[in-house]
């Protein structure tokens, strides 16, 4: 018994190690079979005409080569000319805020009641206090379109909070590869 309550909470301490870096994850359009879905081509949100503009965000390059390279050793072909399926992706930095509770309850006592029947009662004491931290979130979302009918198939995007001492290349190398394991489709 104690050896499995060792094992868990090592366990624990493991997961909860591994969960302030990227976190991922996905949806796909029910019934959809992606298997049918073999060539791609590339497309910016919501802009048809300058599909291959990227030079506003600082990592798309980046994001292209390496998104590129995962769909290559899923089986994904890519064209341009007549794809089966569309990807887009957009990064977003957002401000966020978290709350953190104060103190856990600390023990005292009290003298209470009268004569006979008075003594020394425990009681909790909170300390009250609730803190503030605003921090930076970046994101990346690449979504996958059914490019006869425009209707979203897939979508997987991740999170990281960045900080001064974040390694953004490092992240989106991260990020890309672990939403591309969520595609769950292998041509041969």
């Amino acid at each position: 018994m104690r050896f499995s309550y060792l094992i868990s909470i090592v366990l624990i301490a493991l997961l909860a190690a591994c969960s302030g870096g990227v976190r991922t994850f996905s949806t796909q359009a029910k019934g959809t079979d992606l298997a049918r879905y073999k060539t791609y081509a590339w497309v910016m949100p919501g802009d048809h005409e300058s599909a291959f503009r990227t030079d506003d965000k600082i990592y798309s390059g980046l994001i292209l080569k390496l998104a590129n390279a995962e769909l290559k050793e899923k089986g994904f072909v890519l064209d341009t000319l007549k794809p089966e399926c569309v990807f887009t992706f957009d990064t977003r930095v957002s401000e966020q805020v978290e709350y953190s509770a104060g103190a856990p309850p600390a023990g005292g006592y009290a003298y209470t009641g009268y004569g006979y029947y008075g003594g020394y009662t425990p009681f909790p004491v909170y300390s009250g206090r609730t803190s503030r931290h605003e921090y930076e979130e970046g994101m990346l979302y690449i979504d996958m379109f059914d490019t006869q009918t425009n209707v979203p198939l897939w979508g997987g995007w991740a999170k990281a909070k960045l900080t001064a001492k974040s390694d953004v290349e490092a992240d989106v190398r991260k990020a890309v590869k672990d939403i591309f394991v969520r595609l769950r489709v292998r041509h041969q």
